[in-house]
């Protein structure tokens, strides 16, 4: 029997079907919300097989020049029944050139790389893109391993900094909205630091009010300085960092330590499974996530489906539109911080 495809509008009826199929926080309503409120648009489809559901995927858009009209991408989605992946995605396509006219179905599934789901991809059309939004390399914790397990799989200088920085007095706890102002102040400090580019603050707060309880903000206090914090996002299954940063202060007291251990505990007496740190580059971040295991996961990657003759155009000029919006975003953090400092030393 074919597979139907159709929208759903219902949030509840949403984020319940995502949840029950096992899916990532970032095929979440209040995500895709976010997005269509900062230059994407959202459609969110449900793919049903006599009347039961099988699959849903939320595709995020990004308007195009003509001809290219739009990239259509579903970030680590879709969630489907075990073993219906690309009949699933199959289906999702015929959708996406139907009501959109895309260039491209580009997606990266929360999938392991060695998945029968992913090893069919090729032979069903699609092809492994470099043009990546989300790292395919990652760590993922077992969050049904005990403490002491966990503890264990660490290195020895994790556990001991765990030790050193909860004995520093610092108040470790989930921040309310009123204290978000502070932690973004720490992420464009380490931003600054690091040389990466931020979003304005009204990206950030729009995730936390859209996500509610799916995006908890956990923060270090040395008083009642923030001198470190950790944004997260979670379905009932997975949890996904998503910011972070840390003061001199902070890495002084080694607080980054206490505070992921911290958030880990939360996030599995949520009765979460995996927690994803979110990818692995070779850089000083990635070597501290490395600490906390002694192995790393490897997902699916990037693939992409092109959808119109325009597509071979498309995937040559990505990479540098990419690079100019990345640029952009750094000059403007920089702009940002420079205005901050000017209004705090008149104050």
């Amino acid at each position: 029997m074919s597979l139907s495809v159709s929208p759903c509008l219902d949030r509840a009826l949403w984020d319940t079907t995502v949840n029950q199929l096992g899916g990532h926080p970032q095929q979440l309503w209040g995500w895709g919300q976010t997005k269509a409120a900062h230059g994407w648009s959202a459609d969110r489809v449900l793919v049903a097989e006599d009347g039961v559901v099988i699959g849903a995927a939320q595709l995020v858009l990004k308007a195009l020049p003509v001809p290219l009209r739009n990239l259509a991408y579903i970030p680590r989605g879709p969630q489907t029944a075990e073993g219906r992946g690309v009949e699933v995605l199959e289906a999702i396509a015929g959708y996406v050139r139907a009501a959109h006219r895309s260039v491209a179905l580009s997606i990266e599934p929360d999938w392991n790389a060695d998945s029968d789901a992913v090893r069919a991809l090729p032979a069903a059309g699609w092809t492994q893109s470099r043009n990546t939004i989300l790292i395919g390399r990652t760590l993922i914790l077992d969050l049904a391993r005990s403490e002491d397990d966990l503890l264990a799989g660490m290195s020895k200088k994790h556990r001991q900094y765990i030790r050193k920085s909860g004995r520093e007095g610092l108040d470790i706890r989930r921040v309310v909205r009123s204290e978000i102002s502070a932690c973004l102040d720490v992420y464009r400090l380490t931003a600054e630091r690091a040389g990466f580019g931020i979003h304005e603050d009204s990206y950030y707060l729009d995730i936390f009010d859209n996500l509610g309880e799916a995006s908890p903000v956990y923060a270090a206090f040395r008083g009642d300085d923030v001198v470190a914090f950790l944004w997260i996002s979670t379905t009932d299954t997975t949890s996904f960092e998503l910011y972070g940063g840390m003061t001199d202060e902070g890495e002084r007291l080694r607080a980054n330590y206490a505070l992921k251990w911290f958030a880990i505990q939360e996030m599995k007496a949520r009765g979460v499974t995996r927690y994803d740190f979110n990818g692995l580059l070779n850089d000083g971040v990635s070597r501290f996530k490395m600490g906390w295991a002694q192995h790393e996961d490897q997902l699916a990657g990037t693939w992409d489906l092109p959808l119109s003759p325009f597509y071979p155009l498309f995937s040559r000029a990505l990479p540098l539109a990419k690079r100019g919006m990345q640029l952009a975003r750094r000059q403007a953090g920089r702009a940002l911080g420079l205005v901050r400092k000017v209004r705090g030393s008149r104050a």
